[in-house]
């Protein structure tokens, strides 16, 4: 398993960002400005995007796996990857996700806690309805993890 950067033609791995944000324009608001990852196991099977937001706060923007490959750790390897490469230039990882259990659930085991909450996020953003587990998100929880 190796990780690495991708600082040229990011969207050739649009099928997995729009895993986690489906809606494109929405990627390109963070897509340029922000630091790509992907991790390799025998093919793609992550990445993820995080973005300086400033005052030591690094945003994870988009992480997905590939559905054939959840649940095998690649997700949390990201993050883990991300919060090592940084702890020392930010102090806090956070990320915002829909109201969604099973995503929630994960971050809680990768180390976040909750932060806050950005009401009628995804309504307002978002030129559709967004589900996530059959449950169609609205508020924006964002989760932080100390680094």
């Amino acid at each position: 398993m190796k990780i690495l950067e991708i600082s040229k033609n990011k969207k050739q791995y649009m099928e997995l960002l729009f895993l986690a944000d489906e809606q494109e324009d929405m990627i390109d608001k963070y897509i340029n400005r922000g630091t790509m990852y992907i991790l390799e196991d025998n093919g793609v099977k992550a990445e993820c995007v995080v973005t300086d937001e400033g005052n030591g706060i690094l945003e994870i923007k988009n992480i997905a796996t590939n559905p054939k490959f959840q649940g095998m750790g690649y997700g949390k390897s990201l993050i883990d990857f991300v919060a090592n490469k940084y702890k020392n230039k930010f102090s806090i990882l956070q990320v915002g996700t829909g109201d969604s259990p099973a995503t929630i659930g994960f971050y809680i085991k990768c180390g976040f806690s909750h932060s806050h909450i950005i009401k009628n996020f995804f309504t307002d953003n978002y030129n559709h309805p967004i589900y996530e587990e059959g449950v169609k998100l609205v508020d924006m929880i964002y989760l932080r993890r100390v680094l």
